[in-house]
């Protein structure tokens, strides 16, 4: 009987190395200061940054969703990973907490290293974007678990926050303004309804909507936005009440989470235009206001809830820092829910 190999098996480890080789200059470029070592070992090695007085560790996890299927049929993989990251950090994010590093894990049926290394491009777009560290990760291939062509990830970010400076809602009081950071599109939420619609409408995905240039796909597959460092400026300098990351579950969902017993949000959704992809997909799939709340972000991708009297600084302050803001809503006494007016 013949010798086998992993190879035989549908493993190749060759070319898993050939792949490390291909991504290192791209992880070079996320580094920073307090990384330890290099890529090779058996975990990734980080040291506390200094100048912390009671530091207190933030993590987040995701993976990009059945924007994922969208993304192979398409043969648009190079925002996946900015996907990935975005994910992760903006949630982090949330605490009042800076991202420190990333650790991002690919599993395929077959490695095609064209496709991963792809990915990957885009994971360290996203840490560069949201300055933390790619410091490791996993390639798996895994035969007889994915159909050719098909892969998933997830990702991992870990970030610090001063424990006096964490953000949990508490502060959060009538009266204070929600200013409302503008999304890429639908971020990556929401997917197996888009996917849904564009069956069922038969839309070309190479068109573009009217009055629009970019194509839909090119629209609905725009890789999330990462608002790390326009926000960390801002909680230096605006005494932020509040963050919310607008993902599965909307404005409807998410805004709640952040919110103290006894207050409400009104939102007026004429505040802002929202983009046209959303306007597509409500009417394309025949989808009813209140459930085009609560599936996506209709345009907003985070929130910021803070004092009255600081909201017009923090607004100029984002803008500047190249956001564009709108002033949606207010905190009102309530049963912590969102009502829109």
């Amino acid at each position: 009987m013949a010798s086998l190999s992993y190879r035989d098996a549908g493993v190749d480890i060759d070319e898993g190395n050939r792949l490390v080789d291909d991504i290192k200059p791209l992880i070079a470029k996320t580094q920073r200061p307090e990384v330890i070592g290099g890529l090779g070992g058996f975990g990734g090695l980080f040291a506390v940054p200094q100048g912390y007085r009671e530091p207190v560790l933030v993590s987040g996890t995701d993976g990009i969703g059945t924007k994922l299927r969208l993304g192979i049929d398409s043969d648009r993989l190079d925002g996946l990973g900015q996907d990935l990251v975005a994910m992760c950090v903006n949630d982090v994010l949330v605490a009042g907490a800076e991202p420190l590093f990333f650790l991002d894990y690919f599993a395929t049926g077959k490695l095609e290293r064209q496709v991963a290394a792809r990915v990957i491009a885009g994971v360290a777009e996203g840490c560069a974007q949201a300055g933390c560290a790619l410091i490791g990760g996993e390639t798996a291939e895994m035969p007889g678990l994915y159909q050719p062509g098909d892969f998933d990830a997830a990702g991992f970010c870990v970030g610090i926050a001063e424990r006096a400076a964490l953000l949990d809602g508490s502060q959060v009081a009538a009266g204070d303004v929600v200013l409302g950071l503008a999304s890429s599109g639908p971020h990556s939420n929401g997917f197996s309804l888009i996917r849904k619609i564009i069956a069922d409408s038969g839309v070309d995905l190479d068109a573009a909507l009217p009055g629009e240039e970019a194509s839909l796909v090119a629209q609905l597959m725009a890789p999330t936005r990462i608002y790390v460092k326009a926000v960390l400026a801002l909680l230096k300098q605006q005494p932020v009440h509040a963050l919310c990351h607008i993902t599965g579950g909307g404005l409807s969902e998410n805004l709640p989470r952040v919110l103290p017993e006894g207050c409400a949000v009104d939102i007026d959704p004429q505040a802002w235009t929202r983009p046209a992809v959303f306007r597509w997909l409500e009417q394309a799939g025949g989808v009813a206001a209140d459930e085009m709340w609560r599936t996506f972000n209709c345009g907003i991708g985070m929130t910021v809830v803070l004092p009255e009297a600081a909201a017009a600084a923090a607004q100029q302050q984002l803008e500047d820092a190249g956001e564009t803001v709108y002033r949606i809503g207010r905190i009102v006494e309530g049963e912590r829910e969102v009502r829109y007016l």
